[in-house]
């Protein structure tokens, strides 16, 4: 597995295959037909991913010095975006993904195409993962 800037380069040579929002968007939801389901156990007020678009569930989990994530969205699209976006941030250590620039996600093409209440989506997901990251670095010092 290469670094949170490897998996992004490589999602973002797969955008530039495409020349349309459109065609952007077909990609993310075939993303999304590798999408996981969580335990209905998992979905509660604690893993529900407050300010999304549609409900979406969010598990992380700190093992062996990383943080395993696991996630759940009810559109589409939610399932699209979760899949890539569990591709760049599961099984990081905390400071790879507190290090992380979330602008460079900007860099994938597709951002500024989504609608801003799907735009508040993502900054609801990005905000969960940095608060379990933080939470995975302070029980591993």
């Amino acid at each position: 597995m290469g670094s949170i800037d490897e998996t992004l380069a490589r999602y973002k040579e797969d955008f530039d295959l495409f020349e349309t929002p459109n065609e952007k968007f077909e990609y993310i939801f075939d993303l999304g037909k590798k999408h996981t389901t969580l335990p209905e156990g998992e979905k509660n007020d604690a893993t529900f991913i407050e300010g999304c678009a549609s409900p979406a569930w969010l598990v992380g989990e700190c093992k062996d010095g990383k943080l395993i994530l696991r996630g759940e969205g009810s559109s589409e699209m939610a399932k699209g975006m979760l899949t890539l976006l569990l591709d760049i941030f599961n099984n990081r250590t905390p400071d790879e993904i507190l290090d992380f620039d979330p602008k460079k996600l900007n860099d994938l093409g597709i951002i500024e195409h989504l609608s801003p209440v799907r735009q508040k989506s993502l900054q609801a997901f990005l905000e969960k993962v940095y608060t379990y990251a933080k939470r995975c670095k302070e029980q591993n010092q």
